[in-house]
């Protein structure tokens, strides 16, 4: 069967007989946390069960709608939170956590509900309080585990220092003296997919010291397969590790390489971080619907 354009006609050639193609109009909502974009959609009727082609075909800059990731808005089965979510990667890979992610997410439960001071939301790395500043949303995160620090590893021919830490996902960070200069597309490729990450890899930060306090971050996210304009995890990570590594105190602002600046506040207990919290943009691009 041949589909000519969407709500047109198909014909079945040895036949001749005619049907009309059904085709499902899926409504979503564009948005971006500092450059970082997401498909989001409400599927709290659970009318939606997209398959990784979908996902994928959505985010296709070409010939989707193009975006990082999609988020779905369900309810929330535990009772832990007044909602949850269902994230992918660009890729339709399933994550546990997004920074940015969360932070768009929050503003499109308010603007659906009428939530007005705080949203409650579970995901895989657990329950995410979000709280509201005009267009700046602050996400609590979960609590960051498994730092490691000043590992030696060879990738790309390049012998590096490597730190990391999981802020939801994974990420190691490596500091560098001018992100500019970075080939982050074929060194973030050789840390995400080393062995020392196996089996699920890892997302990869490129960290600048811009002064005491302030840094500048380029990733490499896992999922993505490329280098993203911000990750919000990715910010947390190396916000954290820099803090650690060079006694900077709460919050470091860090600029992302879409040119904003988010602040990770924190409170530092000893070699662990709690309270962890990410704030920055997060803005309305526009509402549209595609066919799927």
């Amino acid at each position: 069967m041949e589909a000519l354009a969407a709500g047109h006609f198909c014909a079945l050639p040895a036949s001749r007989r005619w049907y009309r193609l059904r085709l499902v109009t899926f409504a979503f909502t564009k948005m971006n946390g500092a450059g970082n974009d997401f498909v989001l959609a409400d599927n709290r009727d659970g009318r939606w069960r997209l398959s990784t082609g979908q996902v994928a075909r959505l985010c296709h800059r070409q010939r989707g709608i193009g975006a990082d990731g999609l988020i779905l808005l369900v309810p929330c089965a535990s009772g832990r939170a007044d909602w949850a979510w269902e994230f992918f990667n660009s890729d339709g890979s399933h994550a546990e956590m997004c920074g940015n992610g969360a932070r768009c997410f929050a503003r499109f439960v308010q603007r659906l509900t009428g939530a007005r001071d705080r949203v409650t939301f579970e995901t895989t790395a657990g329950v995410i309080t979000a709280t509201f500043a005009g267009e700046h949303v602050t996400v609590s995160l979960t609590e960051p585990r498994g730092l490691r620090l000043d590992e030696p590893l060879e990738a790309a021919g390049q012998r590096l220092t490597v730190h990391s830490l999981n802020t939801g996902v994974p990420h190691a960070v490596v500091f560098v003296p001018d992100a500019d200069r970075v080939m982050v597309q074929p060194l973030g490729a050789a840390l995400r997919h080393h062995p020392h990450f196996a089996p699920r890899g890892t997302n990869v930060n490129f960290v600048q010291i811009i002064a005491p306090g302030r840094i500048r971050v380029r990733t490499y996210e896992r999922g993505v397969e490329g280098e993203t304009l911000a990750c919000g995890t990715g910010v947390t990570a190396s916000a954290l590790i820099a803090a650690r590594i060079h006694s900077f105190a709460s919050p470091v602002e860090v600029r992302v390489q879409g040119g904003d600046t988010l602040a990770v506040s924190f409170d530092a207990d000893g070699g662990t971080f709690r309270n962890v919290r990410l704030t920055g943009p997060a803005d309305f691009v526009f509402e549209g619907r595609i066919e799927l």
